[in-house]
């Protein structure tokens, strides 16, 4: 219907569009000009044609989700918002930030924008660790997303890995792919002749350059995703993964320990009664020969020595790396047997390989760093053993 020559063309296909009726053109009365332009397709399915007697409850529930995905991907560009109804009732939705609160088991974007005429995006983290999307090229749903979605997706986790990387000072680097993992990502575009890789149209094979528009992501923008909880699900991720990794590198209660340079391990140390065997730390070789001496009086079974070569690392300013290859603490790790992150207990003590450790150490202030630092050590990183300090 065109107001500006004020004439109405209708012309009815019939079977599947091989029969054409002659077009009719009239002239509109003064209620239709009041109407304003508009193009108007109508159509019955040939349900014989594909084998059906009636639309199943699969194709309704398709038809009407294509219903919902006009209504909120044909934003106002500049234009008249469209109208969708369904089943003769007009559907609620006037933006596709709407569109997306309709979804069950999605989170809602926190941070949201439109860039210029063609890009609408929203963020929000994914809750299972695998990336999600939501996403139209040119009102198409692509269901397995694409090119625009990554395109997005890249100047997201680009802007968060210095982020994280600030926020989780000494732990293990979060990497871009493991970034958006954590991720759902919203788009709605228009691309200038996509291309996808099926009939279907469910991923669009466009480079970015072919897009015909840019869509960079801003500052503010950004900054919405910094003040979400899309940062905390992401740090709590690394910190997951880096306590999984200190658990691997943890000791074992074993009778035979080998490679540990100057270590005199206790006869019973790692056997059934390793709860009942002391560690006696000593602050270098000189105190060593000290302790040894003491062992010929008390006996080798229940007490094992080991020399420090200087202070330890204190843990709590190093980085989750530093740890890890620490030779230090990794001696004292397999010599004790102890686990990253546990806690334990008078039950669970059994574990390990000495069930007490003591530190001898100088009186001075390097012996009291160094008693510190180990203390440290195992507050930070472990458990509640039983310490016995001499001076």
């Amino acid at each position: 219907m065109d107001t500006g020559t004020g004439l109405k063309f209708r012309q009815v296909f019939r079977d599947n569009m091989t029969v054409a009726e002659e077009p009719t053109v009239r002239k509109l009365d003064s209620k239709e000009m009041k109407q304003g332009d508009y193009v108007k397709i109508t159509f019955s399915p040939d349900l014989a044609r594909f084998g059906m007697t009636h639309l199943d409850d699969d194709v309704v529930g398709l038809m009407s989700k294509r219903a919902y995905d006009i209504a909120g991907t044909m934003s106002p560009r500049g234009g008249k918002r469209l109208s969708v109804s369904l089943n003769g009732k007009k559907l609620a939705i006037k933006s596709f930030k709407d569109y997306l609160g309709m979804f069950d088991g999605i989170n809602e974007p926190v941070a949201y924008a439109k860039f210029g005429d063609r890009w609408e995006v929203g963020v929000s983290a994914s809750e299972d660790a695998s990336m999600k999307q939501i996403s139209f090229v040119n009102c198409i749903c692509t269901s397995k997303g694409g090119g625009h979605v990554t395109y997005i997706a890249d100047q997201v986790a680009k802007h968060l890995v210095a982020v994280i990387k600030k926020k989780n000072k000494g732990g293990a680097e979060v990497k871009p792919n493991q970034i958006k993992n954590h991720l759902t990502i919203f788009v709605n575009c228009l691309v200038e002749n996509p291309a996808f890789d099926s009939q279907t149209k469910d991923f669009l094979t466009t480079r970015p350059k072919d897009f015909g528009t840019e869509c960079l992501i801003t500052a503010q923008f950004n900054k919405q995703i910094e003040k979400s909880n899309v940062v905390d699900t992401i740090l709590s991720y690394a910190k997951h993964k880096q306590n999984l990794a200190l658990k691997r590198r943890g000791g074992t209660k074993k009778s035979k320990l080998t490679g540990i340079v100057k270590l005199d391990d206790a006869n019973l140390a790692g056997t059934a009664k390793s709860n009942n065997c002391t560690l006696i730390i000593t602050e270098g070789d000189s105190a060593k020969s000290l302790a040894m001496s003491g062992l010929s009086v008390v006996g080798r079974d229940h007490y094992g020595v080991f020399p420090l070569k200087g202070k330890p690392l204190n843990v709590r300013d190093a980085t989750h790396k530093a740890v890890i290859n620490n030779e230090e603490i990794k001696n004292l790790v397999d010599i004790m047997g102890l686990k990253y992150g546990t806690q334990y207990d008078e039950s669970s003590i059994k574990s390990l390989r000495y069930g007490h450790l003591m530190i001898m150490a100088d009186q001075d202030t390097d012996g009291s760093h160094i008693k510190g630092l180990i203390i440290n050590f195992i507050h930070s990183e472990c458990i509640r053993l039983e310490l016995l300090s001499s001076d």
